[in-house]
């Protein structure tokens, strides 16, 4: 029998809901921003590697600020976010080479946001044959590299 090994999923698994914002908590310690896989801050915003990812490459854009709604950022930070989520789009072409990019952001836990209280773009790349059967079959994503690798390639792109 053939093993899938993803150790870095167990946390998620058994991860309670945090009473406190990580996304936050990640912007407040910028001493943190590579063990945090932070790839890039600006004067609103920055982009962080997802530690769960549904690809390798997949990164969230966040406001720094705390608002659970785009419609509560003044226009700065809507521009802002938006530059940045446009640098993260060459970048990741750049550095991972992608086929394709998804681009979303889910308003609320009915829409599948996962942290409803804080709003975030979701930037997941995406190539030819990127999906399966396990997914389906297995309710199982198959991560072909790890955090640490992408965060890598994609920081020496962007030096």
């Amino acid at each position: 029998m053939d093993k899938l090994w993803a150790p870095w999923r167990k946390a998620y698994i058994l991860n309670k809901p945090a009473k406190k914002c990580f996304i936050c908590g990640i912007n407040r310690n910028s001493r943190k921003d590579a063990k945090n896989f932070v790839l890039k801050r600006t004067s609103h915003s920055f982009s962080v590697l997802n530690l769960y990812p549904y690809n390798p490459g997949h990164l969230m854009i966040v406001p720094k600020r705390h608002v659970k709604d785009l419609t509560y950022l003044d226009d700065s930070e809507l521009l802002d976010l938006f530059r940045l989520l446009s640098d993260m789009t060459k970048l990741i072409t750049k550095s991972l080479k992608p086929k394709g990019i998804n681009i979303g952001i889910n308003l609320g836990k009915t829409a599948g946001a996962g942290l409803p209280g804080h709003v975030h773009v979701h930037l997941v790349p995406r190539w030819i044959g990127d999906s399966n059967f396990m997914p389906v079959i297995a309710k199982t994503k198959v991560l072909s590299e790890s955090l640490a690798s992408v965060y890598k390639r994609i920081m020496k792109t962007l030096k």
